[in-house]
């Protein structure tokens, strides 16, 4: 069985908005040509958003995960108070092989969210694992993100485990009624005792993302389970 790796920060996102400029860099002359600033000058791409401090509170607690499943130590963190700047995404072909590690997001190349908040769990042998994260994107991104959550499973159909060099099928499917929209990836191989699945939401500018390898139905239920809780808490603070 492949040892599972914690959930690494960040959503792949095709497209994210530019930053606006700074009210700063004006000269003197234009300040005193227009006593009032223009919309686009002072608007924050980031309001409304909620940030990590907020997102923490948001994760599911305890009891949403299956018995046995106890934090990881220095497993969970968040952007705190602050909004961050988003990252540069990649571009070229994808490496499929990052998808034997949790932070499958890597694949389509990451553009990580304003802010963020994560924790991970797992049981004793380390063979099973939920780990949960919340990532709030301006403007049009988090629908951005959920596309190309979606394209993982054509760009990268199947892979070959680096650990124990077997191959890996990667399929996908949607999942209605969570969030405004959902995405499931799973993951399985012959030569696993169980897979992994990944469950991505949107829920207005957040992305919900849970990884589980927890149960014997390559972690889909686990994972489900979390993310419906996250879900509906994002939804309670909006």
């Amino acid at each position: 069985m492949r040892t599972p790796s914690r959930l690494a920060r960040a959503l792949a996102v095709a497209t994210l908005p530019l930053a606006l400029a700074a009210c700063g860099s004006h000269d003197s002359s234009s300040a005193s040509a227009s006593a009032t600033p223009s919309a686009s000058a002072t608007k924050d791409p980031n309001a409304g958003l909620l940030t990590g401090t907020q997102l923490k509170k948001a994760l599911a607690p305890a009891s949403a995960f299956p018995a046995g499943l106890v934090p990881v130590p220095q497993g969970a963190s968040d952007s705190g108070g602050k909004f961050l700047a988003p990252q540069p995404g990649k571009t070229g072909k994808p490496d499929c092989t990052k998808l034997n590690t949790t932070a499958w997001v890597s694949v389509a190349g990451p553009r990580g969210g304003v802010s963020y908040a994560n924790d991970d769990r797992m049981d004793k042998s380390q063979t099973a694992e939920i780990a949960q994260e919340i990532d709030e994107f301006p403007g049009t991104a988090a629908a951005a993100a959920l596309k190309d959550v979606r394209a993982i499973t054509a760009t990268c159909p199947t892979f070959t485990d680096t650990d124990l060099h077997a191959k890996v099928k990667v399929s996908g499917r949607s999942v209605p009624g969570l969030g405004d929209e959902a995405y499931a990836i799973t993951l399985t191989s012959a030569g696993w005792e169980n897979g992994t699945t990944l469950m991505a939401a949107r829920q207005g500018n957040a992305v919900v993302t849970v990884m589980s390898t927890a149960g014997s139905d390559n972690g889909a239920a686990g994972a489900k389970k979390v993310a419906e809780q996250v879900v509906g808490s994002l939804q309670k603070q909006s």
